[in-house]
This record gives structure tokens, C-alpha cells and sequence, in this order.
């Protein structure tokens, strides 16, 4: 088993984006199933080796390889799987901190992960705005990764900041808002341009089709992120108003997430659906949303919301499993996993 350097997918840590999401959802549902507990802890320390496993041939591959690096950060599409590293990290230290209690790691995953993801952020539109221009064609879901990444900042960042005081308190509230607020309003803009694409173009290759899924990841990721928010700040004094327009956003999720299972379907029916890297994008997304419905469901009460995404909670599992070793059997079988999506 080996990664090839040179070919390595900057998209490969959407794998450990995948993993961490699957952890704290499991986390969240040991409340039904105890044993759960125990998986989440396993999935830490996996994701863990994991990440350091791909920073290797990552690492490896901007100083023997650069110009292919470059080439593939400035591509329409692969260019937005760059800031999979930094949100990453920031996901590692949400595991490391909701279901480890592991503060000392959980800042140091942080406050790494944190300037690479508004670098990222910046960077990537930036490469966009200053290119010749870009087909509508070449347009994805994946473009949402950026804002994504903006919007994740605050899943543990809000924990940490209400165990910071004084002007380090301020700077990490400045920092979560700034980064919720900047992800959600840059999603919106670009949920408007895919959505052109996609109703005036035919459907997308099918080797990118799974990144449909990954519009639940800022609708997810974002309510989740918000209430987090809105909890920890002592600042916020009417907090219903904010928690209610979660409801909502989170609302529009299930109507993405009934449209992403039919998409998915009339690609497996009517097109194809060969396995690729771009198969991650089934998990992270998906389990950013199951852990939004769980959010929702706990804060007002609504059982059967909790219930709804227990029940979605297997389905995700499913997906990651089969994501997993059809991952692993592309690697063994593959002397140059080349995999560029």
C-alpha cells in the first residue's frame, strides 16, 4: 500500500473530515446507544493516524512536486479540496474536545487549523477572481468548501473561547463570528451560481456527482455552529430569534437532502456512479446534517426530530463503511492511486 506523491488528491483529507463528522455524531447518539461512546473514541484515534498518515505525501508533494500542486490549486474544481487540510483539523479538535475532553489538543488542532482555513478561504476565490473566468460548466458543489471551511471554525472554537478570559476571550469571539458570518453569506452567494449550473447545464460528470451532497455540509454545519455560538456568548441576551433561524436553515437541509438521495439515484439508474475520492463527499456533508437534526431535536424539545436523525445515523454509518473499503481496496489494488477528484 502506498500514495503516490506526485498524483496525491488534495481532496484525501475530506476522508478525515468524514471520519471526524461520523465520531462526534456517534458521540451524540451513545445517548440512545451507550456503546456508541466507545466507537466515537476508536474513530479519534483512527482519524488521528490518519491525518498524519496523509500529511506525509501531502507535505511531500509541495516541495518535490510543486508545480503540479499549483496546477491542481488552481483548477475550478480541485482547487476547493485544498482547504479539506484545514478543516481537518479544525473537525480533529472538535473530536478531541467533545469526545476526549482533550483541551491541550483540541487548541493545538485550533489554532492550526483556523489560519489555513481563512487563508484557504481567501485564497482559493481570490485564484478564482484574477483567473481569465471560469465555465459555468466547471462549476460544482465543491465550490462550497471554502465557506464550509469558514463556518466549521466555530465548532469547537466556540467551546474554547468560553474557556479563554479576558482579551483572548474577545479575539476568539471576533475570530467564530467573523468566520460564521463570512461562511454563511459567501454560501449563499455561491449556492446561487450552482444552482444556475445546474438547472442550465446537463448533470455533472459522474465522477464528481456525489459532491450534490455536499450542500448539507454549510446548511449542517452552520446550524450546528450557530447554536454552539449563541450558547456560549453571554453577550447574546434574546437568543430565541438566532435559534429559530437555525430551525429554519436547518429546514432547507431536508429538502437538500431529499434531492441529493433522488439525484444520487438517477446517477446510479440512469448514468453511472464509479467509485473516486469525490465519494467522501457523501460522508462529511451528511454527517454534518445528522448532527444538525440531533442540535435541533435536543434544543427544542422535539423527539422525534432526535429520533429522525438516530434513524439517518445507520444510513450515514453505511455510507462511510462502504466509502471505507472501496477506499482501502483502491489504494491495495491501485500502484499509482492517481485519483484526482
Amino acid at each position: 500500500m502506498r500514495l503516490n506523491v506526485k498524483d496525491f488528491a488534495p481532496s484525501w483529507f475530506a476522508s478525515v473530515m468524514g471520519t471526524g463528522a461520523l465520531a462526534l455524531v456517534s458521540k451524540a447518539y451513545s445517548s440512545k446507544l451507550p456503546i456508541l461512546e466507545s466507537f466515537a473514541e476508536f474513530l479519534v484515534y483512527l482519524n488521528t493516524v490518519l491525518f498524519f498518515v496523509l500529511l506525509i505525501p501531502w507535505v511531500l508533494r509541495w516541495i518535490k512536486y510543486r508545480e503540479n500542486a499549483l496546477a491542481d490549486l488552481h483548477h475550478p474544481v480541485l482547487g476547493n479540496f485544498y482547504g479539506t487540510i484545514a478543516i481537518a483539523m479544525l473537525v480533529l479538535s472538535a473530536d478531541y474536545l467533545t469526545i476526549l475532553g482533550n483541551t491541550s489538543v483540541a487548541w493545538a488542532f485550533w489554532l492550526a487549523g483556523t489560519p489555513l482555513t481563512i487563508f484557504f478561504a481567501l485564497l482559493i476565490p481570490y485564484l478564482v477572481f484574477t483567473s481569465e473566468g471560469v465555465d459555468t460548466k466547471a462549476i460544482t458543489p465543491a465550490w462550497f468548501i471554502p465557506p464550509v471551511g469558514l463556518i466549521v471554525i466555530p465548532i469547537s472554537g466556540a467551546k474554547l473561547m468560553t474557556l479563554a478570559s479576558g482579551t483572548a476571550r474577545e479575539v476568539m469571539a471576533f475570530i467564530d463570528y467573523f468566520a460564521w458570518g463570512a461562511g454563511f453569506f459567501l454560501y449563499l452567494a455561491l449556492f446561487a451560481i450552482v444552482m444556475y449550473r445546474l438547472i442550465t447545464h446537463e448533470p455533472m460528470p459522474c465522477g464528481i456527482a456525489p459532491s450534490i451532497w455536499i450542500n448539507l455540509g454549510p446548511i449542517g454545519a452552520g446550524t450546528s455552529t450557530l447554536y454552539a455560538l449563541v450558547k456560549a456568548s453571554d453577550f447574546i441576551t434574546v437568543k430565541e430569534p438566532l435559534l429559530t433561524f437555525g430551525l429554519f436553515f436547518w429546514g432547507f437541509g431536508v429538502w437538500w437532502f431529499i434531492m441529493a438521495v433522488l439525484l444520487t439515484l438517477h446517477y446510479i439508474r440512469k448514468l453511472n456512479l464509479p467509485y473516486s475520492l469525490a465519494w467522501w463527499a457523501f460522508i462529511f456533508p451528511f454527517g454534518a446534517y445528522v448532527s444538525a437534526i440531533y442540535n435541533v431535536g435536543t434544543t427544542f424539545g422535539i423527539g422525534a426530530t432526535v429520533n429522525f436523525g438516530f434513524a439517518l445515523y445507520w444510513l450515514l454509518l453505511a455510507m462511510w463503511l462502504i466509502t471505507g473499503i472501496k477506499t482501502i481496496v483502491h489504494v491495495l489494488s491501485s500502484p499509482k492511486p492517481g485519483d484526482k477528484v
